[in-house]
């Protein structure tokens, strides 16, 4: 089988990429599914991936017409990484690159706010995905999630601070459209869920749907920023404690009707994810 037509999905196990990956398959394209553990995914090809690791890129991009593009995860400079390869990928008949960043990050910020604004020049065809706070960091494998499970609690800095959480599978499916439509988007895309939700909201929603009570005890920054640098760099964790904050000024309480004008169907709420992916197991 030949590779032409062929997309990459970087991150392909991950929360978004195994999503967006399925989402492509499903509408019969051809996939690459890349990852540091090459897993397999039903209908991809898999292949071993890594950042770090640039003598495999070229084969990695042998064929490939469309790349989805999931940063290097808890790297403070993911630009450093990840333009060679962007680069790579150009001279290699890449045509088309869907990145995804965060509402939180800008063209031109921190992290991978610096690859959003190489990108353009990059590729003719483009778009940045710029979602709110996912809605599976509560009920999959974040540190929101493992306490929640292990102690009933969630720790922010984000204070009464609201958030149009997100949908993992609403980003999935603007990904697929931003990958396979005839037109790409050529631009950034903030991604919200219907509502935008405080941290007291989405413990209340995970004690009525599960049946266990969850509460939600606020740090302030610096304890957020040493909490967090008990496992991370200490340059990434003021960077994540900073959002916190930034959240506890308002700066992420908005909604934005994308998911629905590029898909066709309404984001979905939290409730209904936290029925689908904890409901009663969660007790």
């Amino acid at each position: 089988m030949t590779a032409t037509g062929t997309t990459l999905v970087i991150g392909a196990t991950g929360t978004t990429g195994r999503r967006t990956a399925a989402g492509l398959i499903a509408a019969g394209r051809r996939v690459r599914a890349a990852s540091r553990g090459a897993g397999r995914l039903p209908g991809a090809e898999p292949v071993r991936f890594d950042w770090y690791d640039p003598a495999g890129h070229g084969a990695v991009l042998d064929g490939v017409e469309r790349v989805y593009l999931v940063p290097p995860v808890g790297d403070p400079d993911p630009a450093a990484v990840m333009l060679p390869f962007l680069h790579q990928a150009r001279a290699a008949g890449v045509h088309r690159a869907v990145l995804l960043s965060s509402s939180a990050i800008a063209e031109g910020g921190p992290g991978v706010g610096v690859v959003h604004r190489a990108l353009p020049g990059l590729f003719d065809q483009w778009a940045v995905l710029r979602p709110s706070w996912f809605m599976q960091n509560f009920t999959g494998a974040h540190p929101h999630a493992r306490s929640i499970r292990e102690d009933g609690v969630i720790l922010t800095a984000t204070g009464t601070g609201r958030v149009g959480f997100v949908d993992a599978d609403d980003i999935a499916a603007v990904a697929v459209h931003a990958l396979t439509d005839d037109r790409a988007p050529d631009t950034d895309l903030v991604l919200t869920g219907p509502e935008a939700l405080g941290h007291d909201d989405i413990a209340a929603v995970i004690t009525e749907v599960t049946g266990r009570p969850v509460v939600h005890r606020r740090l302030t920054h610096e304890q957020m920023r040493d909490r967090l640098a008990a496992s991370m760099p200490l340059e990434f964790a003021e960077l994540l404690a900073g959002l916190d904050l930034a959240i506890a000024r308002g700066a992420e309480e908005r909604t934005t009707d994308t998911v629905r004008r590029l898909t066709g169907r309404l984001p979905s709420d939290f409730r209904a994810v936290v029925e689908r992916e904890l409901g009663r197991s969660g007790r």
